[in-house]
């Protein structure tokens, strides 16, 4: 669900440091320097990930055109069980709905680590002239709808396999287990709180439990080959907002005679945007408050009984995020009880902050380094979309990072003449170019942690 672009910088001189003792799960020490033998075993990666594009590229193209939405990718899951059953993994289909789990056990003992791609298309009809465009509809809240690929997932899930076939290629030699999670839903489904909450609930993280997880979202705000990260909150929590307002109704040539909800609730909608100017730190955390929709009334000559207003709060702090709906609640009801009219306000909680362990990002902002060369490892800024990844980052350490797929000739994160479409646009494009460092990175994440931990 990234759809905000990141505006990355270079990593500050504080970052470029030894790497620190990592502590979650069992106590791992580990060295700044490559692990020995790591070398020959990463030349061997890089060579079976120039070998494996073409296809990661095929499979992008067939499931782009193929797209599925939230708890129905059917067909997605079974293209990947069957590639995952065919590399010697062992595999479970329907994890929280349609989800699969593969675990890939290495020649060596070691600990577990956990790598996540989601599946699911959005309800947007595709506006990029391909020739694998999607021209697949679909019923979404009981309508018919154009499903699009909009947000880069079949990116996700063709690197992902593509990180299988490299992983499953050099198996006598990894000290320890991959998992592998295909996630549904992760733009969530009406009804549903979304992919990562029904594969949690679903045991994906169990049996083993990972050490660490590992995630990748592609963003049309990075050029092709960069990849950006940060430490703490990268991407913002996303609770759903209904504010009731309830008036009276009455003729709309005698307002006197009634309490006019529409008039409160442009009030309302007014003073919720001094809520992040003026009553939260933004020094300490970003937040939004957007109304996305308005609805009362039915005539021009009538005031209605009552107004819905519905929105969605951000905050980068969980501390702070409580403060946003406590004070949303407190601003609406208190205008509309100026006004003689009430206002029921409710705020459904959705994905939290998107953590970045800070322990394990300093140290994949080394690894990352080496894998992809220091000039394209950027630092983000955060981002107010949000992510479900931040539901499995909560049951093991994680670190989650975006990856450019913006062509050299359009400008990232920047929409309008010469600019990048960004995630959730009809016009939404992903260069093909940026698939191969999407499977380096996750490959060489995945194996140097499996070998700095060995060593422990």
């Amino acid at each position: 669900m990234l759809n905000a672009p990141s505006i990355p910088r270079r990593w500050p001189g504080a970052m470029r440091r030894p790497l620190r003792a990592l502590a979650f799960g069992a106590a791992l020490a580990v060295a700044a320097a490559a692990p020995a033998g790591a070398e020959p075993l990463a030349a061997r990666i890089d060579a079976r990930v120039d070998a494996v594009e073409a296809k990661v590229i095929a499979w992008r193209r067939d499931i782009h055109e193929h797209p599925e939405l939230g708890f129905q990718e059917v067909r997605t899951a079974g293209i990947v069980a069957a590639h995952l059953k065919a590399l010697g993994y062992e595999v479970r289909t329907g994890v929280g709905v349609t989800g699969v789990v593969a675990l890939l056990k290495g020649g060596k003992p070691g600990p577990v680590v956990a790598l996540r791609a989601d599946m699911d298309a959005l309800p947007v009809k595709e506006e990029v002239d391909l020739p694998f465009a999607s021209k697949v509809t679909a019923s979404w809240g009981g309508r018919t709808v154009g499903v699009m690929h909009a947000c880069g997932h079949d990116a996700h899930v063709a690197i992902l396999m593509g990180v299988a076939e490299v992983l499953a290629s050099i198996r006598e030699d990894l000290p320890g287990t991959v998992k592998l999670l295909f996630q549904p839903a992760e733009e969530g489904a009406p009804g549903s709180r979304g992919g990562a909450v029904a594969m949690v609930a679903d045991c994906a993280m169990r049996d083993p439990r990972p050490d660490p997880i590992f995630g990748l979202h592609v963003t049309s705000g990075l050029r092709v080959g960069q990849i950006a990260l940060k430490p703490a909150g990268l991407l913002a929590s996303s609770d759903a907002l209904r504010i009731e307002v309830i008036g009276r109704q009455t003729h709309g040539a005698l307002p006197w005679h009634g309490v006019d909800p529409i008039v409160v609730s442009a009030q309302i909608v007014m003073a919720l945007q001094t809520i992040p100017s003026r009553m939260i730190d933004v020094t300490k955390s970003p937040v939004v408050v957007t109304i996305g929709s308005i609805q009362g009334g039915n005539r021009g000559n009538i005031i209605p009984d009552d107004v819905v207003m519905v929105g969605t709060l951000r905050a980068h702090d969980e501390e702070i995020r409580g403060q946003l709906a406590d004070k949303v609640r407190s601003v609406a009801e208190g205008i509309a009880a100026a006004a003689g009219a009430r206002a029921r306000v409710s705020v459904r909680r959705g994905y939290p902050v998107t953590f970045n362990d800070p322990a394990l990002t300093a140290w994949a902002q080394d690894s990352l380094r080496r894998s992809a060369g220091a000039a394209e490892i950027l630092e983000a800024r955060p981002v107010m979309g949000s992510e479900d990844f931040s539901v499995l980052a909560k049951e093991s350490p994680g670190v989650f990072f975006l990856l450019g797929i913006t062509p050299a000739d359009k400008r990232p994160g920047v929409t309008g003449m010469g600019g990048a479409a960004p995630n959730h646009s009809p016009r939404f494009f992903v260069d093909e170019a940026g698939l191969k460092p999407g499977v380096r990175a996750l490959s060489h994440l995945a194996v140097d942690f499996l070998s700095r931990a060995a060593q422990r």
